[in-house]
């Protein structure tokens, strides 16, 4: 029933099935790290944050400090722009930079620090009109993730940016218009 034909075929599939997984386990492994601590073989692992910086509170303490008004929280923007500007090319078929100029949304010109739906002569949604405060970095990156998620009622029909380094890169660049 097996012949030497027959096992050379089974031995050959084995074998050819072994090459294929530790050469896929080792090409994974040179693009992704799997280390606790950050840092790969060769050094720190790269990564894209948007880091909030203390508020001065800390952790715990007492519940009504917490909930006093203060200026909003600065953010620190790490991101690189001119990647920024080649991902924002998503953002240009609704969104100029240009200040004043119209499109489907409002334009992004100093859009960091803004107040959301201030921009004159464009009708937001209500929801948009509710949320009240200054576009920051924090907040931007809360709305590029799934704008609708965050407004509801949102005109804006763009799913969002799923890549927090995306993000990252495109409000480093709107961080240079306008700013």
């Amino acid at each position: 029933m097996f012949n030497t034909m027959t096992m050379t075929k089974v031995f050959g599939a084995l074998f050819g099935a072994l090459l294929f997984f530790l050469l896929a386990s080792w090409a994974a492994s040179g693009l992704y790290s799997t280390a606790a601590d950050g840092h790969g073989e060769d050094g720190p692992v790269q990564g894209y944050i948007i880091a909030t910086l203390d508020d001065g509170h800390g952790d715990g303490g007492d519940e009504e400090a917490d909930v006093v008004e203060e200026p909003p929280v600065e953010v620190a923007i790490v991101g690189d722009a001119a990647a920024g500007e080649k991902v924002f090319k998503k953002c240009k078929a609704c969104h100029k930079i240009e200040e004043g100029v119209k499109a489907v949304g409002p334009d992004l010109f100093a859009v960091v620090g803004r107040g959301i739906g201030a921009r004159e002569g464009f009708k937001y949604s209500d929801g948009m009109l509710a949320q009240g405060g200054e576009w920051d970095a924090a907040l931007l990156d809360t709305f590029l993730t799934d704008p609708k998620a965050m407004v509801a009622g949102t005109k804006m029909s763009f799913r969002g940016l799923s890549k927090p380094e995306d993000r990252a890169n495109v409000i480093a660049y709107l961080a240079t218009i306008g700013g």
